[in-house]
């Protein structure tokens, strides 16, 4: 069935293989966004350029009949509130990407399905957001669909404490990298492509009204092999120190959510409920080709000297200087 979606955002790391698959799929296909991406959209995309943060402007998306709107840049109840206004009653379908982060982590249930896994975080504000926006969602009269993610790569370097470059600047340099804990939780990875097959198939899905699904890969990886994976695309070693996550936040107390909230434990992925709903389908499983293509990015980037952040650089010094001091 060919459908007539609005995707807002449209131009990010996970949302443009989204676009890219809905045209695939031979859907009608619209890109909200500020027009600022470094990356063009596919041909046949009609784009509205726009900012969401301006009402009167983005309440005209309203004035229009959707059949699936596809939520790729609501952060805060009150973002999801407008939306609320906007389409309610005006698209078959509102699609909502939340984050698996939502969920509550554990040592004892490391397996997560929509079912049975609590959705709590009391570590990180990013996720808290996302809960509250859930649930608006639901008590609204949008036709809902929630979709979870976990980390989906495309562009950036997946990294314990998602500096990205700063890690993959380090490798290169032959400097020491940090690896919180003992480096063998288990990590999910997904390719963005490989999200985008079944999210796509989830377009004015009968199924999928009222439910919320994960879309991720069924294998996860230690955070000692990722980081050794980007070094050997890199043509260098890794130089892993290990530290304990308590003590990374004694330095940086914020980084308690992306840690506790999100990475420290071991976390997999039930994907048979998407299953069930958008057809079975399969994710890369080689970790060297899941992360091909952001270390191919890193490379385009550290080629032009494209500027990175490097906020967070003289303080991983100094940790691992100081794990360094004990023996580590």
């Amino acid at each position: 069935m060919d459908v007539n979606v609005l995707f807002i955002g449209g131009t990010g790391k996970v949302s443009l293989r989204c676009v890219e698959c809905a045209l695939e799929a031979g859907h009608k296909v619209t890109v909200f966004n500020r027009g600022q991406r470094d990356e063009a959209l596919p041909a046949g995309v009609e784009t509205i350029v726009g900012d969401m943060q301006n009402r009167a402007s983005y309440s005209r998306l309203g004035d229009r009949n959707w059949d699936v709107v596809a939520q790729f840049i609501v952060f805060t109840p009150d973002q999801m509130q407008q939306d609320i206004e906007v389409f309610a009653g005006r698209t078959g379908q509102y699609i909502f990407i939340s984050s698996a982060s939502v969920y509550k982590r554990s040592i004892f249930e490391y397996v997560t399905t929509e079912a049975h896994t609590a959705v709590e975080n009391p570590y990180w504000p990013y996720s808290q957001a996302k809960i509250a926006c859930e649930a608006l969602m639901k008590r609204s009269d949008l036709p809902w669909t929630n979709v979870r993610p976990s980390q989906t790569v495309r562009t950036t370097l997946p990294t314990v404490l998602n500096e990205g470059d700063v890690v993959g600047h380090r490798l290169l340099a032959g400097k020491p990298v940090l690896v919180t804990g003992d480096g063998n939780s288990l990590w999910t990875l997904t390719r963005a492509e490989d999200f985008a097959r079944p999210f796509v198939k989830l377009f004015g899905n009968e199924k999928a009204r009222g439910e919320d699904f994960h879309i991720t890969g069924d294998v996860g990886f230690t955070w000692d092999a990722i980081y050794q994976t980007i070094a050997r695309g890199l043509g260098v070693e890794a130089r892993i120190v290990h530290v304990p996550t308590d003590t990374v936040i004694r330095y940086r107390p914020d980084w308690a959510g992306p840690l506790l909230g999100d990475k420290t434990a071991s976390v997999l992925f039930d994907n048979s409920k998407v299953k069930r709903v958008a057809g079975d389908f399969t994710c890369e499983t080689d970790l060297s080709r899941i992360l091909s293509e952001p270390v191919r990015h890193f490379k385009m980037r550290s080629a032009a000297g494209t500027p990175y952040n490097t906020d967070s650089e003289a303080l991983v010094d100094r940790i691992i200087a100081d794990q360094l001091k004990l023996g580590a």
